[in-house]
């Protein structure tokens, strides 16, 4: 009986698939093992390829291919292993010589990392290579093991692939390419991991890119004798594969945090956040063209010379320029000047606030409503409310209950569009299969109410909409993003459910929430292209199914992450609260080269969709790209000011009666005088990581002689001195005490 007949349910094999099922069944050489736990690691040659096979007894496994030799017959040769390395392998052939090196570790949950490197024979052209990954059942016959891909590699995002077996047993499995390394094989060939990391079952894995084919195709070659690295693959293994999502969700999460720990993070530099929002203020306070007049009352444009001024962009400045002037001590006058026309954007023939003032023109659909976009504004009112403010309070209060309608309309399903007055929908679903609209507007309405729970001393109508819109949420997988700071207020809205209820299943779905996210991250350092000039580490992808990192969204997850950190303990997963922080922390790293006056001129978008870029402006771009287009191709967006505010506040800690401020890029989430001259501080980020910890002298001031020590007493050395700065690298989580003469 042929394999067509055998496997009807697949959609196809290719000829790799068969080739690897008749090898296997006639038997490899066998070049080393080695075991991972309660997994054996066999290594052997193939006619073309070298192997590692990865089984659990009487469980299935998988077949990983190290090396593809097109040219067949390959020379390999076990060599000396390197620090660390299980195994470590050369093969010869006319390509040239692989170096092949694997590394197991992990008493708890076991991983596996594979390098190889080629040094090509001759200038080297790779017309195609296949895919590594092949799923196998008890027999090793990648044909009749059976299983599911839960998520694979988006447009640029990490290259990663979390699939499950469902028979056999063998569990579930993380995959997870360290692209970062393969950043010399992109250059040399001119191509770009763009959905790299995927495939169909059984045969999935990294298909590295290559140079696109036809009568003449593109002559980019690997070059003849340089060392390149081709592949670097981890691999982390669960026993148990998970079918309930919040459990899968968990569970990637934990995987990824063990993946994250084999990789080498870039560098962090110090960014001055202070100085930004210092600049930045003055070029909002300047007027045009970031602010415009109407009904004599000033409102912020949404891009310089572009738009028109929005209830969501407004709220968004008004809110960072509120914590702003909490931290410098004294409310701005530019946040009350702001505030007085917020009264404009509401419609009291419908109850609510609008997206426009009445006066927007012609060329907008002024009753058509984005979903998200109605709820965001009301949640910044709500932290205004929060923190004090009555004129935020009252008209929060007299806007929510239409949102409220809205939402049981839709049944907390939310469309992409609809119209303001009566909810007919306009645009039902986003583009990609028909199937989904703002699937994370339930998170940020969630957080609106538990807000107003709160403000209102415990209004149990609130309570029940938050659960409601949460709950409508469940079974959406890795599909649940729409929006990536969206998602993030989504896991916050949970977590202070879990808090408010000790309802642990609101716990759990905070973590489908950042698995979403995660999912959407770049978790690479990019070079490719003007990818060069900036960093893109961490960054997530704006929207589900974008092309580009977007400051608003990566600085509004920033501050939705810090309340999600703000309400964790210790039940929460030491992965998830690693990967969280980890992203906060080189957010305020990364987001420094959105601003224009950072990056070569002649990488910016000459013509972008909304408005102009001017250098000379301490405004971000929208948009940066890990495949390295042109920056700024949507715009200079004046709405995400609020960035340098909102990271100037969280990273820069005054010192009462020091000639110092403190910088921390990991959150300090307590801290105490403790002598005239002592400051114990605790920092909140993974157990495994490291923050960068700062003394910034004040202006006239001089920096005094100091010692910082861990609770253990150890002393810490600073890793660099400036003549305004003392700079060192301390433990993330724990707490330090600084004391100074």
């Amino acid at each position: 009986m042929t394999g067509a007949a055998l496997e009807a349910d697949l959609p196809g094999v290719s000829g790799f698939v068969l080739a690897l099922r008749e090898e296997l069944r006639a038997g490899m050489k066998r070049l080393g093992s080695f075991e991972l736990g309660d997994l054996a690691v066999e290594v052997c040659a193939g006619s073309d390829s070298v192997w590692a096979l990865i089984r659990r007894p009487g469980s299935g496994g998988l077949a990983l291919r190290a090396a593809y030799v097109a040219a067949g017959d390959p020379a390999c040769r076990k060599v000396a292993a390197g620090e660390g390395e299980a195994l470590r392998l050369e093969v010869e052939s006319p390509v040239g010589r692989h170096v092949i090196s694997f590394r197991g570790s992990g008493a708890d949950i076991h991983r596996l990392r594979m390098t190889v490197r080629l040094t090509p024979a001759a200038a080297l052209l790779v017309p195609f290579a296949p895919r590594d990954l092949y799923p196998l059942d008890r027999d090793d016959d990648p044909l009749h093991a059976h299983g599911k891909v839960e998520a694979a590699q988006r447009g640029v995002n990490s290259g990663l692939i979390y699939l499950r077996f469902e028979e056999p047993a063998f569990g579930s499995v993380l995959y997870f390419q360290n692209l970062t390394a393969m950043n010399d094989y992109y250059r040399a060939t001119d191509t770009k991991p763009d959905g790299a990391v995927g495939g169909e079952w059984p045969e999935l894995g990294y298909l590295p890119p290559t140079p696109p084919q036809s009568g003449t195709p593109p002559t980019s070659p690997l070059p003849a004798g340089e060392e390149i690295v081709i592949s670097d693959a981890i691999l982390i293994f669960r026993d148990w594969a998970a079918d309930d999502e919040v459990e899968m969700a968990r569970q990637f999460l934990q995987m990824l945090g063990v993946a994250y720990q084999e990789l080498d993070p870039p560098p962090l530099a110090y960014r001055d956040w202070v100085w930004r929002a210092e600049r930045t203020l003055a070029d909002l306070e300047k007027g045009a063209p970031a602010t415009v007049r109407h009904y004599g009352d000033l409102y912020v444009m949404p891009y310089v010379d572009a738009e028109y001024p929005d209830f969501m962009v407004q709220m968004s400045v008004v809110a960072a320029l509120h914590d702003y002037g909490k931290w410098r001590g004294e409310p701005l006058p530019l946040e009350a000047a702001l505030k007085r026309g917020l009264e404009k954007f509401h419609d009291p023939a419908i109850g609510t606030t609008r997206r426009y003032l009445p006066n927007v023109g012609k060329d907008k659909d002024a009753d058509a409503v984005d979903s998200w976009y109605f709820y965001h504004p009301l949640l910044n009112l709500g932290r205004l409310a929060l923190d004090g403010d009555d004129q935020a309070k009252a008209l929060l209060l007299k806007s929510v209950d239409h949102g409220i309608r809205a939402a049981r309309h839709f049944r907390y399903v939310w469309p992409i569009t609809y119209d303001i007055r009566d909810f007919s929908i306009k645009t039902r679903t986003r583009g990609d299969d028909g199937r989904f609209g703002q699937t994370d507007v339930n998170g940020i309405y969630a957080y609106l109410m538990v807000q107003l729970y709160e403000l209102t001393g415990g209004g149990e109508e609130y309570l029940r909409e938050a659960r409601a819109a949460i709950d409508a949420a469940l079974g959406k997988r890795f599909n649940l993003m729409y929006q990536a700071n969206l998602t993030a207020w989504g896991a916050a809205a949970c977590i202070r459910l879990w808090r408010i209820t000790t309802e642990r299943k609101y716990l759990a779905q905070s973590y489908a929430y950042l698995a979403s996210f995660f999912h959407n991250c770049e978790i690479w350092e990019s070079r490719v292209g003007n990818a060069i000039h900036y960093r893109t580490f961490l960054g997530p992808t704006c929207l589900h199914d974008a092309p580009y990192m977007a400051i608003y969204e990566c600085f509004d997850a920033f501050t939705a992450f810090e309340q999600y950190l703000a309400s964790t303990g210790p039940d929460v997963d030491p992965a998830v609260r690693m990967l969280v922080s980890e992203y906060c922390k080189y957010s305020l790293d990364r987001t420094w080269c959105y601003y224009p006056d950072v990056l070569p001129a002649d990488i910016l978008c000459e013509k972008p969709r909304s408005g102009r870029i001017d250098r000379h402006l301490s405004f971000p771009l929208e948009d940066l790209y890990g495949d390295g287009q042109p920056a700024g191709q949507v715009g200079q967006e004046i709405y995400g000011c609020g960035a340098a505010f909102i990271y100037a506040t969280r990273s820069q800690h005054h010192v009462a009666d020091a000639p110092f401020q403190l910088f921390c890029n990991i959150f300090i989430r307590a801290s105490e005088r403790t002598g005239e001259r002592a400051l114990s501080v605790q920092l909140d980020g993974g157990e495994t990581c490291t923050a960068d910890l700062s003394l910034v002298r004040l202006k006239r001031l001089k920096l005094p002689s100091l010692t910082l020590v861990t609770a253990a007493g150890e002393t810490l050395q600073p890793h660099a001195r400036h003549r305004d700065r003392i700079d060192f690298r301390v433990p993330a989580n724990g707490r330090l005490i600084l004391t100074w003469q």
